[in-house]
């Protein structure tokens, strides 16, 4: 219990701005989906994320605007004394819509049916503009788009992080054999 207090405290000092979103992952990816995602800007570029043993992991940094969501579950599983685990968040769904704003997830892969209001395949990744704060380095490859929207989201991802997150319905599970998000 006091890791996920500690978890809600630093996100919440994050989402003020007090604290910098960059760290180190800490080695386990985790599931995230959602029935539906839509925001009004897309930035993306390749990188790596590194653990704090310094492996690394290389990722699609996925900057997105303003974004709403129908619904969310994130899941990991954890190795712990007692056996592994899974850490299980939802929210959304009846109890309304998800939203945060400048969400940044390091991902491995991104499932879903998605609309792209316009597209920008190929652009240099240190002039994406789409996303403010979301740029790469010179020379590398980059994409964004405008508004879009993403059915039947998918993603296994490093990390995610963002600002003014509201998770309405939010419910936090740990459980031994608990059921992942997909």
């Amino acid at each position: 219990m006091p890791a996920v207090l500690a978890v809600g405290v630093m996100a919440n000092v994050m989402a003020e701005g007090a604290l910098a979103a960059s760290f180190a992952v800490s080695g386990t990816s985790f599931q995230v989906s959602s029935g539906k995602l839509t925001s009004q800007g897309l930035a993306s570029y390749v990188q790596t994320d590194r653990s704090v043993d310094g492996k690394g992991h290389p990722v699609a940094l996925l900057g997105i605007g303003d974004a709403r969501l129908t619904d969310i579950c994130q899941s990991a599983e954890v190795r712990t004394p007692v056996g592994t685990v899974v850490f299980k968040l939802t929210a959304g769904g009846d109890a309304g819509e998800v939203t945060a704003s400048n969400l940044v997830i390091d991902g491995e892969d991104l499932v879903g049916d998605a609309r792209f209001g316009t597209a920008e395949i190929g652009r240099d990744a240190s002039t994406l503009d789409q996303v403010p704060g979301v740029h790469g380095e010179k020379g590398k490859f980059g994409l964004q788009a405008g508004d879009i929207e993403v059915a039947g989201v998918r993603s296994h991802a490093w990390s995610a992080t963002g600002g003014n997150f509201r998770l309405k319905g939010m419910r936090v599970d740990v459980s031994i054999g608990g059921k992942k998000c997909f």
